[in-house]
């Protein structure tokens, strides 16, 4: 594992989620309550990028069929999704966003 740059702070504060491409794998990165966070980009029912999705409070809605996941531990809150999303490590460094993959 090792700590990747994909985005900026101001590029994830002003769009508030983005979905990136690191070390092969499809990510979602979030800004919520001041500070970064990722989860794996595809959803865990449907192939479908949540970060096309909607934020709701401190969760991502899956924007084909509603799925509703918690962005902090990628928790399913409503379904039609089972399992969780994968998160991964997430900080900020200056104005970088980093991932552990």
């Amino acid at each position: 594992m090792a700590w990747t740059r994909v985005a900026s702070v101001q590029d994830l504060e002003a769009q508030g989620v983005l979905g990136v491409e690191a070390g092969g794998e499809d990510i979602a990165l979030y800004w919520l309550d001041g500070a970064a966070y990722a989860t794996t980009n595809i959803c865990t029912h449907a192939y479908a990028r949540v970060s096309e999705g909607f934020v709701d409070g401190d969760c991502i809605e899956c924007p084909v069929h509603q799925a509703l996941f918690k962005i902090k531990t990628g928790e399913v809150i409503s379904g039609p999704a089972g399992a969780p999303l994968k998160t991964y490590p997430c900080r900020t460094e200056g104005g970088d966003v980093l991932v552990d993959i």
